[in-house]
């Protein structure tokens, strides 16, 4: 049985937010915790949550051992984009993209 966790409007590219996703895909949860815990990247934390969500998501089903769930798939796709403006010489401005993300966490039991 898979249990989804989803965030939409994260405001971190996708491709940054990419590399923390390698991370964690297909490994044990609390391993990919701990592996999120001491990364360098920013928006580890954030993906913590996320996986906390999902393993939240799990608890509440009977049957269901938590200590054996893994992160079978993390999907990172693009959601909307902030366009701003800054000023430049001679009165001309270029174009800002800000740019947004939205990652879907699914776990699964793993079965021996």
């Amino acid at each position: 049985m898979e249990f989804k966790a989803k965030t939409h409007y994260m405001k971190v590219s996708p491709r940054k937010i990419g590399l923390v996703a390698d991370m964690v895909r297909g490994k044990d949860v609390q391993r990919a915790i701990d592996t999120l815990k001491f990364s360098d990247k920013k928006w580890s934390n954030n993906f913590i949550k996320l996986i906390n969500s999902a393993v939240n998501n799990a608890s509440g089903q009977r049957g269901i051992n938590v200590d054996a769930l893994y992160v079978k798939t993390v999907e990172v796709g693009k959601s909307v984009t902030l366009k701003r403006f800054m000023t430049r010489a001679r009165g001309s401005a270029s174009q800002i993209l800000k740019r947004c993300s939205c990652v879907t966490v699914v776990l699964e039991e793993r079965t021996k």
